[in-house]
């Protein structure tokens, strides 16, 4: 993993972690709205259970956090396809990192976090960003995400249209590479 500041620590999230969970991902959604598929006014409205929920899948799904000593100040998510045929498949999902944080390898050791776990349980390794995020673009094509596509107008948000690069990190080409 990237060297990180000593005080924080990666980790997956359980229940007693939905509080802060919630927290941060609320603080996300007002701050990059661009960043994410769900509003705030949606996720405000989720009752903590809905939370406890999504940090809490069927392995090998999961939620990491980042712990600068007892406060989260960052996420990613792995969630793996559902089906028979889409179980090859995972997705990288939720990344945010509070902005005191950034520039210090934290999203990197987080994203790295979900790459290594993801690497034992699928194929390939999906990933979503809006176009105009060039850090998380940058971010994730250095781990070995690939991009395939551009989602047009994927999200609409106050009228205004964004586009998502569509990436995948292919485990079996890395192999091979």
């Amino acid at each position: 993993m990237a060297e990180i500041e000593d005080n924080v620590a990666i980790r997956p999230l359980d229940a007693a972690d939905a509080q802060a969970y919630r927290a941060l991902r609320l603080q996300a959604l007002l701050q990059a709205p661009e960043a994410f598929g769900a509003s705030y006014a949606e996720e405000a409205a989720r009752p903590l259970a809905a939370f406890i929920e999504r940090i809490t899948p069927a392995p090998p799904s999961l939620v990491f956090g980042a712990f600068a000593d007892t406060e989260l100040v960052g996420v990613a998510g792995f969630l793996t396809g559902i089906s028979e045929k889409s179980r090859h498949r995972g997705t990288l999902w939720g990344v945010y990192l509070a902005p005191a944080w950034r520039g210090r390898g934290v999203a990197r050791a987080l994203v790295e976090a979900v790459v290594q776990h993801a690497a034992q349980h699928v194929l390939v390794l999906q990933a979503r960003a809006v176009t105009t995020n060039s850090v998380a673009l940058r971010l994730y094509e250095r781990l070995g995400f690939r991009p395939y596509g551009i989602e047009s107008k994927a999200l609409r948000i106050d009228g205004a249209f964004f586009d998502e690069a569509l990436l995948a990190l292919d485990f079996s080409e890395a192999e091979r590479g």
